[in-house]
């Protein structure tokens, strides 16, 4: 049964109370405390009642919870263990029973000691007690409303949130016509009241406001390209923009890519082809090409190819580079895409351009178009490999329109660091662009300080400032071992079981031998850059410490080419080994998905889509530590980084014996720790190499440009 504070006006010999139906203060003379009190005198429901606490007296003298004295008319419940004063609702007349109370017990029971004691007040009759109900709430009702007319009175109490699920719904209940049962003194027992700023509700401080984040505008993405997966597709760059032009999409920005329209393109996987713009003439040569322009989706990004009706037959050789004039035909289709931006119409938030081929995005822009009104857009460059960059000589100045030798062959702005009769397409880029990218951290610092930069180093330490790396993502729609049609059984981290079916396939499908031995793979292009020698050793190392080996690619050089297809003729009937020269992409799938070890021992590696790759299908990564495969995979034994972080083998040594002491402790681990490679292989599949990481890079290096 709660208890009620002592009334702030009682004398310390007695305690005032007040009757809960009565309205009228009692006096009541304070008790021996050593005396015990007698039973309690309740009817039917009052001790739920009781519990749920006493009304709050309707007295007009300012208190602790009265508004006259600025307190709340709630306090929250006191702590655990300690029985709180807690009010309740108060009872208007309109509801109040007036009835008397017909509770056996009430009538019948002893007089108590607390009765004994209570002389001066007698216990009232139960129909003297209703007819004083009745008047007290009448003259209650009286001085609320006068009041509320002169503007004191406080609202009801509400419902403590702490009663309201213990019994606050009994509360309607009547209190009995009983005398009021004493209480000892309050001052004796209760502890102290806390201060008000604690146990006024209304005084609680109020949560700080959260700050109001704008939300990031939508951007109109150009992207210019000489390559776009899979309709035109020869390296990594096709993939980085189809992949990143599809994350910028998923992030609600407008993104179209621009191209030359190929004859040996895909077109079964473009949707819709059609031609949009047929009276596009190009500047060139003093004179002018006319070109055609298509539309059409590859996979629901859309696409601008551009052709044109020359008798230099740019676009029409049947591959995409490997001609002498490379360098004449993309510096067209540059200067062709951004006249295609001016007479459309089209104003790009952001021109993204990639690589040599496409460098003089930014020198057309700055140079020629913006004196004429395209003062918009802003460029972002990015460097996918610094080995080939555009170098020729002055002749393509004059092709061009950008008529002033003398001024574009100064050291600050067109020429070649070596040579100062050339001109080198890839430093205008670097130089022209708001940005500048490469495609991991690790190679961005390799070509500016440690020589990888072919030459264009000083030129990228004068604008380091505007000078980063992003790596790469692969396309988890493309690239998901949980999806990919192209293998016989899907699998994930909790279902890597399924690994093993694949391969199963994998060996099936190259007549290799059904055995418990490792499978070891290449797949990518046979190029100096990629470590030829060092693929060739794999092989001969694998098969003698007890593994099987996969090759798939092939090379532009006809040389690399021969010599391969040499080894493939020697290990033809090699049960352990399968060379397949050329380059198949559902059988890339399979390759990925059923291999224990991918081999990637490059010279140098810009960033690397094979390891990313490989990670994802659970297969173990061996790589040389330079570029992206350094930023990318984390050494299974020697490295500071937790346990459930490495998911690879490394090795720094450009040599033979460097491969072996990367490759053989993957071989070694294999056999002999195999729940450690298991777990391994589940930790390179954890990794998240999507595009979601860079797409968000890249956002964040277009807002620093646009309003530049």
């Amino acid at each position: 049964m709660a208890r009620k504070p002592k009334a702030p006006t009682a004398p310390e010999s007695e305690t005032t109370k007040t009757p809960a139906n009565s309205g009228k203060p009692v006096r009541v003379p304070p008790l021996d405390p050593e005396k015990p009190a007698g039973p309690k005198m309740q009817s039917v429901g009052s001790e739920k009642a009781a519990d749920s606490g006493k009304r709050k007296p309707d007295t007009g003298s300012a208190s602790p919870e009265s508004p006259e004295s600025g307190g709340s008319e709630e306090r929250p419940a006191a702590s655990a263990g300690i029985s709180s004063p807690l009010p309740t609702v108060a009872k208007t007349p309109a509801t109040a029973p007036v009835g008397p109370a017909t509770d056996p017990v009430s009538e019948t029971s002893p007089p108590t000691p607390v009765e004994t004691a209570r002389d001066a007040v007698p216990p009232p009759t139960p129909t003297q007690a209703a007819s004083e109900q009745v008047e007290a709430e009448t003259e209650a009702a009286g001085a609320a409303d006068a009041r509320m007319e002169s503007g004191t009175a406080a609202p009801p109490t509400a419902v403590s949130p702490d009663l309201r699920g213990a019994g606050a719904a009994e509360d309607a209940v009547p209190e009995p016509p009983h005398a009021p049962e004493w209480s000892p003194p309050v001052a004796a027992e209760m502890p102290e009241a806390e201060p008000a700023e604690r146990a006024e509700p209304a005084e609680r401080a109020e949560p700080p406001p959260q700050p109001h984040i704008q939300p990031r505008p939508s951007l109109f993405v150009v992207h210019i390209t000489p390559e776009l997966a899979p309709v035109a597709k020869v390296g990594g760059l096709a993939d980085v923009v189809f992949g990143l032009g599809r994350e910028l999409e998923i992030r609600g920005n407008h993104v179209e890519i621009i191209l030359p329209k190929y004859d040996c393109m895909r077109y079964d996987h473009i949707w819709g082809l059609q031609r949009i713009f047929d009276d596009l003439w190009v500047p060139w040569y003093g004179g002018a090409i006319h070109c055609s322009v298509y539309f059409g989706f590859v996979h629901g990004r859309k696409c601008f190819f551009i052709e044109p009706h020359s008798q230099d037959n740019f676009f029409n050789r049947g591959a995409v580079y490997g001609f002498h004039d490379d360098i004449f035909r993309f510096a067209f289709f540059s200067r062709a895409a951004m006249e295609f931006l001016w007479k459309s119409g089209k104003h790009p938030d952001i021109i993204h351009c990639h690589d040599w081929q496409t460098a003089l995005v930014p020198v057309y822009l700055y140079e020629i178009y913006q004196p004429m009104g395209m003062r918009h857009p802003r460029v972002c460059f990015t460097i996918h490999n610094f080995k080939h960059q555009g170098v020729t000589g002055a002749q393509v100045l004059h092709a061009t329109g950008l008529n002033r030798p003398d001024y574009y062959f100064h050291y600050d702005r067109l020429r070649d660091n070596h040579n100062p009769h050339a001109i080198n397409l890839m430093k205008g880029g670097i130089v022209y662009a708001n940005f500048v990218t490469t495609v991991s951290p690790r190679y961005a610092m390799e070509a500016k300080d440690q020589g990888q930069g072919f030459g264009l180093e000083p030129t990228l330490h004068i604008h380091h400032m505007k000078y980063g790396g992003v790596v790469n993502g692969i396309d988890y729609d493309v690239w998901n071992p949980e999806i990919d049609p192209h293998i016989p059984v899907h699998f994930g981290v909790e279902t890597i079981e399924g690994k093993y079916a694949d391969k199963k396939a994998l060996r099936d499908r190259l007549l290799l031998a059904d055995n418990e031995k490792p499978i070891v793979s290449f797949v990518g292009r046979l190029d100096p850059q990629k470590g030829i020698e060092l693929i060739r050793h794999a092989l001969f190392y694998t098969l003698g410490q007890g593994g099987q080996f996969v090759l798939l690619g092939s090379s532009p050089d006809g040389a690399i080419n021969g010599y391969f297809w040499g080894l493939k003729r020697q290990f033809n009937d090699n049960p352990d080994c399968h060379l397949e020269i050329g380059y198949n992409e559902e059988l890339a799938h399979l390759v990925y998905a059923g291999s224990d070890i991918m081999v990637v021992p490059s010279r140098f590696e810009p960033c690397g889509l094979t390891q990313l790759i490989a990670m994802r299908y659970g297969t173990i990564p061996v790589v040389r530590e330079v570029g992206g495969l350094a930023d990318t995979v984390i050494d299974k034994d020697f490295s500071h980084r937790p346990l459930n972080e490495r998911n690879g083998y490394v090795f720094r040594d450009y040599d033979e014996r460097g491969l072996e002491s990367a490759l053989g402790r993957a071989i070694a681990c294999y056999y002999q720790y195999p729940d450690h490679f298991r777990e391994l292989m589940k930790n390179a599949m954890r990794y998240d190499y999507s595009w979601n990481h860079p797409g968000q890079d890249y956002m964040n290096i277009y807002d620093y440009i646009r309003d530049k």
